[in-house]
């Protein structure tokens, strides 16, 4: 494989949150460890999420990759239709509220759950 897929979480130009998938090349290291080009961050948070955790609707603050390290997470849309990522999944959040906008819960953001027996431990890293 020379590619990653990057799931993407982001609001679309209607202001309402979608999934998007992009594929980012790993054309740098060895033929037995492929690498991507270096990315920069702006720090790392861990969070633990208890059984029956669930948000309201929200927007992401900050762009950041969420790493699934233990438990189930559910990201809803606005659309009805919700996403499970377990153990070793991610994805890039870029669900921004739009520029100059107020924050409406019947158009913007996308809510989160913990979903199973047990506590949801992500990993959060700006990008």
């Amino acid at each position: 494989m020379n590619t990653f897929e990057k799931t993407i979480l982001f609001t679309d130009t209607d202001g309402f949150a979608r999934f998007r998938t992009e594929t980012l090349p790993l054309n740098e290291g060895k033929p037995q460890a492929r690498l991507s080009s270096l990315m920069s961050s702006g720090g790392y948070q861990l969070r633990e999420s208890p059984v029956g955790f669930r948000s309201e609707f929200h927007c992401s603050e900050n762009p950041q990759w969420v790493f699934i390290l233990s438990g189930f997470m559910e990201i809803g849309l606005q659309d009805g239709s919700s996403r499970v990522f377990g153990p070793g999944e991610h994805f890039y959040s870029v669900d921004l509220l739009p520029q100059g906008a107020s924050f409406d819960a019947k158009v913007h953001g996308h809510w989160s759950r913990q979903v199973g027996q047990h506590p949801l431990v992500t990993l959060f890293v700006r990008g």
